[in-house]
């Protein structure tokens, strides 16, 4: 989430937001927050519902909920969605923001494929 903070301007320029999904509770969700200063939204997510409805994947040998990035556009539509395999499994913040600039120039959906 470090990256997030350092390329969350680049990412707003660019038309898009950033919403971190969480599954601690409101409470620890806040203070995490307020110690850390993040300029984006956090949501806290304790009961896993968004997490099912966008069908997060759920590794308890490897400490719970997968990192998930999923791009949507305006009308709620997943652009693109990257799927971790393990906790470290997050794509860099530069190929994000390329991705976002080739989804802005095209219009067209992108599924990662790694």
């Amino acid at each position: 989430m470090m990256q997030l903070r350092q390329y969350y301007e680049e990412i707003r320029r660019r038309g898009a937001d950033v919403l971190v999904v969480s599954p601690d509770s409101l409470s620890a969700l806040r203070s995490f927050w307020e110690r850390n200063q993040f300029p984006f939204t956090g949501l806290a997510d304790p009961g896993s519902r968004v997490a099912r409805r966008y069908e997060q994947t759920v590794n308890l040998l490897k400490l719970g909920r997968m990192p998930a990035l999923l791009i949507l556009d305006g009308e709620g539509i997943i652009r693109y969605r990257h799927d971790g395999s393990s906790m470290s499994d997050i794509p860099p913040t530069p190929a994000v923001l390329e991705l976002l600039d080739r989804l802005a120039g095209t219009g067209g959906a992108g599924q990662d494929t790694e």
